[in-house]
């Protein structure tokens, strides 16, 4: 089940609709758009009952929400979470710890990823240089197909250009099956530049707030670095090499 409050959790529901594996259900809950500052009878805020579901999804835009997660994860017998942290001012890195203890407690698994398309089947950024691993079947498995981008290309080394491209793992909003689409046939020196643009055309919707603990640098940046990172290790052994001589040399050293 996903929770969503706005634009940004319309679009990843609507991808995993699109393109989960046959046999997922994907349900959604959109949560209420105001709070109060403190919460204090969570069941105040949440439906008489929920459909029973494996793994809760929350794609919510305002940090009031991690406070109804636990109630709603024991409403559906939910056995994981994944609690995306596209933007700190919706789920702050103290409730983000706070949320994975209340439901460890209940035996749930629980997972923060920052940002969210950095899960793996077994672990997940919270800062630019910390991965937080997890143990947790359904977690894993929704990982397996969305979370860190994961691309395949197949590669023309004689000409050097990207033949076609296989999806192995979709980012959540489905960013990185639209850059997917469009690489083939661009040459391998191109290829890197052109899909950090075309992850920030998507629209990339991470935030855009320089944080401390990413070296001052943005959740988007650092959404379209892991692409990048992903599509370098490829390409790498297919870029040509230049050299460039400096003014006044020929590159032999015994020239006049």
């Amino acid at each position: 089940m996903a929770i969503v409050s706005g634009e940004y959790g319309a679009r990843h529901v609507n991808n995993l609709q699109a393109r989960a594996p046959r046999g997922w259900s994907i349900e959604q809950w959109k949560a209420p758009a105001v709070f109060p500052l403190i919460i204090d009878y969570p069941e105040d805020y949440l439906p008489a009952s929920f459909p029973p579901c494996d793994l809760i999804l929350s794609f919510a835009e305002n940090k009031s929400v991690a406070e109804l997660i636990p109630e709603i994860a024991a409403m559906t017998g939910a056995r994981g979470v994944v609690a995306a942290v596209d933007n700190e001012a919706w789920l702050p890195r103290g409730l983000a710890r706070q949320l994975r203890g209340w439901l460890e407690r209940m035996n749930v698994a629980c997972a923060t990823p920052k940002p969210l398309c950095s899960l793996t089947e077994r672990d997940y950024k919270v800062t630019r240089r910390e991965r937080e691993t997890y143990e947790s079947e359904v977690i894993s498995e929704f990982a397996r197909y969305f979370g860190q981008p994961d691309l395949l290309l197949t590669i023309d080394e004689t000409e050097g250009v990207i033949v076609s491209v296989e999806v192995r793992r979709d980012a959540v909003c489905g960013c990185a099956r639209y850059v997917a689409e469009k690489l083939p046939g661009l040459s391998v020196d191109e290829a890197e530049e052109k899909a950090g643009l075309l992850h920030h055309h998507f629209p990339c919707l991470a935030s855009m707030v320089k944080l401390n603990d990413y070296n001052h640098d943005t959740l988007m940046h650092e959404s379209g670095n892991l692409l990048k990172d992903n599509l370098a290790a490829q390409l790498k052994r297919c870029k040509k090499t230049r050299y460039i001589a400096p003014l006044g040399r020929t590159g032999d050293e015994n020239a006049p």
